[in-house]
């Protein structure tokens, strides 16, 4: 019976060390290199970030946001009027650093 005791009690520390660690990387909202990915903009910061890139464009709506963005602290996509969009990147004081309309930059030719 010892023996039983042992490998249950090891069996049960062993799943508790796994299921801790699934949990800290949903938790984390991030990939394998534990960078933040698609983590959408909320409450006052939404409010900051969307008022910054409107009045930056000076038309649209806001149609997607994220926290972390590869190229700046905040990434908020913007609908024209027209039906284009422009991801619009701000700093962590709500400032424009760069725009940039979807569907241009490097292209595979």
């Amino acid at each position: 019976m010892k023996h039983t005791s042992k490998i249950l009690t090891g069996a049960a520390i062993a799943a508790v060390v796994v299921g801790g660690s699934v949990t800290l990387a949903v938790a984390q909202g991030g990939d394998e290199d534990g960078n933040e990915t698609d983590r959408p903009i909320t409450g006052a910061d939404l409010d900051q970030a969307s008022e910054a890139a409107l009045a930056h464009l000076g038309e649209g709506r806001v149609t997607e946001t994220e926290v972390g963005d590869e190229e700046s602290y905040y990434e908020v996509e913007v609908t024209l009027d027209d039906g284009s969009q422009v991801d619009v990147q701000l700093d962590e004081q709500f400032a424009v650093v760069g725009d940039e309309a979807d569907g241009t930059g490097e292209t595979d030719d």
